[in-house]
C-alpha cells in the first residue's frame, strides 16, 4: 500500500483535517502547562473522526513523544525520590487498570473519578487554609490509583500533578518529574498496545505522523506559557485544570 493509498483510506475532510489539529495544539497546550489532560481535550473532539480504540493509543504515541520532549529541557529538575516512590504504585496501577478494562464495566468508574477531581479542585480553590505539604505516604493511593485511571481512560496524570504540587517546591521539579512519570506510564501503554497488534495498523502510524507537529507546537506554546508563571500561579492553573478534567468527565459519564 503506498502513501497516497494510506491517505485516502483516513478518508477525513480538510475541514476535519483543521478541527483535528486544532484539537491536538489544544490538548499539547494544557499537556504543556500541567503535563496532563490530552486525552480530555482532544478525546471529545477527535471522537467525532475516529473510534475511541483508535484515539487511545494514537494519543499515547503522542503523549510519549510529548513526556520525553518535557523532560529532555527540565531533566536537571527531576525529582528522584519522588520519582522512584510512586513508580511501583503507578505499575501496580497500570496493571490493575488493564485487568478492569479488559473485565469489567468502567462508566462508574469514570463517573467516580470525575466526582473526586471535582471536589478536590473546588476545595483546592475554596479553601485558603489547609496543609501545605502532603506526607510521602500518598504516593502509595496517589500513584496506584493515577496508574488506575490512566491505563482505563488515559487520564491519570492529574493525581500525580496533585501530589507532585504538594510535595516540591519549585514548579520546575513537578514539571520535570511528572514528564518521567508520564514517559513511563507510555512506555508501559505502548507496549501493551504493541503486544496486542495495534500498531501494527499503517494509516494509525500516518495519522499520528500528520499529527505531530500540532503535538509539538502545542507543547512549545505551553512550556512557553509556564516558564511565564509564578509558582502560586502555576499551581492555581494546574487546579482550574482539573478542576475542568472533573467536569468533563462527569460529562463524559452522562453521555455515554
Amino acid at each position: 500500500m503506498t502513501v497516497a493509498d494510506l491517505f485516502n483510506h483516513l478518508a477525513f475532510t480538510p475541514l476535519d483535517w483543521i478541527l483535528m489539529e486544532l484539537g491536538v495544539v489544544a490538548a499539547y497546550v494544557v499537556f504543556g502547562i500541567a503535563g496532563f489532560g490530552t486525552a480530555l481535550v482532544a478525546g471529545p473532539i477527535l471522537i467525532n473522526f475516529m473510534s475511541l480504540s483508535r484515539i487511545i493509543p494514537l494519543l499515547v504515541l503522542l503523549d510519549f513523544i510529548a513526556a520525553f520532549g518535557n523532560l529532555l529541557p527540565s531533566r536537571k529538575s527531576l525529582v528522584k525520590a519522588e520519582l522512584f516512590r510512586l513508580l511501583p504504585c503507578m505499575a501496580v496501577g497500570c496493571t490493575l487498570g488493564v485487568v478492569f478494562l479488559l473485565n469489567l464495566k468502567s462508566d462508574v468508574l469514570l463517573l467516580l473519578m470525575g466526582l473526586f477531581i471535582t471536589a478536590y479542585a473546588l476545595y483546592s480553590l475554596l479553601v485558603k487554609v489547609r496543609p501545605t505539604q502532603l506526607a510521602a505516604g500518598w504516593a502509595i493511593p496517589m500513584g496506584t490509583v493515577g496508574g488506575l485511571f490512566g491505563a482505563l481512560f488515559g487520564s491519570g496524570g492529574f493525581l500525580y500533578a496533585i501530589y507532585l504540587n504538594s510535595r516540591l517546591p519549585a514548579k520546575e521539579q513537578v514539571r520535570a518529574t511528572q514528564a518521567a512519570l508520564i514517559s513511563c506510564s507510555t512506555i508501559v501503554r505502548l507496549s501493551l498496545f504493541l503486544l496486542a497488534g495495534v500498531y501494527a495498523e499503517l494509516s494509525l502510524l500516518l495519522l499520528a505522523a500528520c499529527l505531530l507537529p500540532a503535538m509539538a507546537l502545542g507543547s512549545w506554546i505551553g512550556r512557553s506559557l509556564t516558564m511565564k508563571l509564578s509558582r502560586e500561579a502555576f499551581v492555581r492553573l494546574v487546579t482550574w485544570l482539573v478542576l475542568a478534567s472533573g467536569i468533563a468527565l462527569i460529562g463524559r459519564y452522562i453521555s455515554t
